[in-house]
């Protein structure tokens, strides 16, 4: 059986970035070529959707990209989990696409927009899709390098100096990353996320190489992580990066690339690292799963601080904020404390069906972000381009000379509350819910994380109230009177909108997914056997 539309959206999208850099002279044809690029990202990603079947047997898929079969080749993978994060992120960013052709000017579009924003979807993808570590950080890289690039577009000084913050942490981290990187080959001998699953599930047949380096290895990869996603105290990059950015940039920063930090995290610590038993180590006051494994049960505390910081750091910044861009960009920082919140309950849970329901929380959480934020990223960038400004003092009354995209900013704002029938209002429900099972089984710490959620939720409230309060409520002033949003920008926000509803509607099927993508980050085996067995037999295979 044929695997190649496994690799499809990451060709798609090469093959776009390189159509538009060819084209870059010739602007209707690159934007058009742009355009549809995007629509065939879309349709790569719903066939491999539809292959995974998330919906239904869950199967596992692999394939070789050379002659070298794993675990010595390089390795793509899609399972339930990669599908989930492709099917949002394809979304998100051919809204964003759409919303470029006429939020960006000629000048901007001829200078290299197009290609940069493709390559950082390439990156994307293979961040996704990788099958190897070594891998997923040549993909981090080249996401990266179009998105510092994206993030100095404008090129004034306060962008340079966003850029300049942003490729410096990055590059740091990227360096630790790769110290990590040698570090876990020098111990295990393959970075194969397969392989290295069952190795350090059972050292003793493998060489019997000492399992605990790994402990601290994996905590400098999980450092890279957490500064990719934005989490505290690794979060001081992100107000000014979405800031700096242009609108539809900001949208895919949030929207998309922190959620390949939040993959990672899910994928290595859940799928490889967390078969890890490390029977020589005895850390006091560590709760461990009855499977023993105690390295994943090592970063629940972690997980938590991290998340709980987060959501009292973005929380507090985004209430204290003066601009529509500065609110939203520390609301990012607190939202994604929410994601991984639900990770750090399953991460020491005590059971597989509170350890399914923190992943699956988690995993809709994202989305909910994903589609939520992106939206309310591209309101914004409408209001700008209508008003000139998204700063407070000099906005109100929006509701009354732009009501369709004030409307897409209050569903935004719905979401992201957690208000009924909208899809965040089942992801804040299932956050709840993880930490409440896990209280009711006795893990320690699940009452704090109740705690702690309720205090962002009601920190999301005040600080989206005082936004729509100050900028979209009372009476317009001149600017806003004579204010024209265009309507080729308004219709992207609501139809992001109508997306958020759809999917709180329909919520079923995105349980349902989301189900499948928890369970595949858990069945490490599954995973095993279905790359390293399609190595035995060919170029590529599947497992059901």
């Amino acid at each position: 059986m044929s695997q190649q539309f496994v690799v499809a959206p990451l060709l798609v999208a090469l093959v776009t970035a390189i159509a538009t850099l060819l084209t870059r002279r010739f602007g209707r044809a690159q934007v058009t070529l742009s355009l549809l690029g995007s629509l065939g990202y879309l349709g790569a990603v719903a066939l491999l959707v539809s292959k995974v079947d998330p919906l239904g047997a869950s199967n596992v898929f692999s394939y070789q990209l050379s002659g070298w079969q794993a675990p010595f080749g390089i390795t793509i993978v899609a399972d339930s989990l990669s599908a989930f994060m492709l099917a949002f992120s394809a979304v998100i960013a051919t809204a964003a696409l759409v919303f470029s052709a006429s939020y960006v000017d000629s000048f901007g579009q001829r200078v290299s927009y197009h290609p940069l924003f493709h390559f950082m979807m390439v990156g994307v993808t293979g961040s996704f899709l990788t099958g190897d570590i070594f891998n997923l950080f040549v993909w981090f890289e080249v996401m990266l390098m179009s998105s510092y690039v994206l993030v100095v577009f404008y090129s004034g000084p306060e962008h340079t100096q966003a850029a300049l913050q942003y490729v410096v942490l990055n590059l740091v981290g990227s360096a630790v990353m790769l110290l990590a990187i040698g570090g876990l080959y020098s111990t295990t001998g393959t970075l194969n996320m397969a392989d290295l699953a069952r190795r350090v599930a059972d050292p003793a047949a493998f060489g019997d190489f000492a399992i605990a380096p790994v402990l601290g290895l994996s905590a400098l990869l999980f450092a890279v992580f957490a500064l990719k996603a934005g989490l505290a105290p690794f979060q001081f990059w992100v107000p000014s990066a979405y800031r700096a950015a242009p609108a539809p940039v900001s949208a895919m920063l949030a929207g998309v690339v922190k959620k390949v930090g939040i993959y990672a995290i899910v994928r290595v610590y859940f799928t490889v690292f967390g078969a890890a038993a490390i029977s020589e180590l005895s850390l006091p006051g560590l709760s461990v799963p009855d499977d023993g494994s105690a390295l994943l049960a090592f970063y629940g505390p972690v997980m938590f601080v991290m998340a709980a910081a987060s959501i009292v750091v973005g929380g507090l910044g985004a209430v204290s904020r003066d601009d529509i861009d500065g609110l939203l960009a520390y609301s990012s920082i607190g939202q994604v404390g929410f994601i991984v919140l639900p990770l750090a309950i399953a991460a020491t849970a005590p059971t597989e069906e509170i350890r399914v329901l923190g992943v699956a929380a988690a995993l809709v959480y994202a989305l909910n972000h994903g589609f939520a934020k992106g939206l309310l990223f591209l309101a914004s960038g409408a209001v700008y381009d209508a008003v000139g400004t998204e700063r407070f003092p000099d906005l109100g009354g929006l509701t009354e000379s732009a009501p369709w995209l004030s409307a897409g900013f209050f569903v935004g704002a719905l979401a992201l509350i957690g208000i009924p029938p909208l899809s965040g209002f089942f992801g804040k429900m299932l956050v709840f819910d993880a930490a409440g099972s896990a209280s009711a089984a006795g893990v320690a710490g699940s009452n704090a994380a109740l705690g702690i959620a309720l205090v962002g939720a009601i920190l999301t409230i005040a600080y989206f109230s005082r936004a729509w309060n100050r900028g979209f409520w009372g009476e317009p002033p001149l600017l806003v009177r004579n204010a024209d949003a265009k309507v080729s920008l308004v219709a992207v926000v609501v139809a992001l909108a109508l997306a958020i509803a759809l999917l709180g509607v329909g919520f079923d099927v995105v349980m349902q997914a989301a189900n499948a993508g928890a369970e595949a980050a858990l069945d490490r085996q599954g995973y095993i056997d279905a790359v390293l067995g399609a190595a035995e037999g060919g170029s590529g295979g599947g497992h059901a």
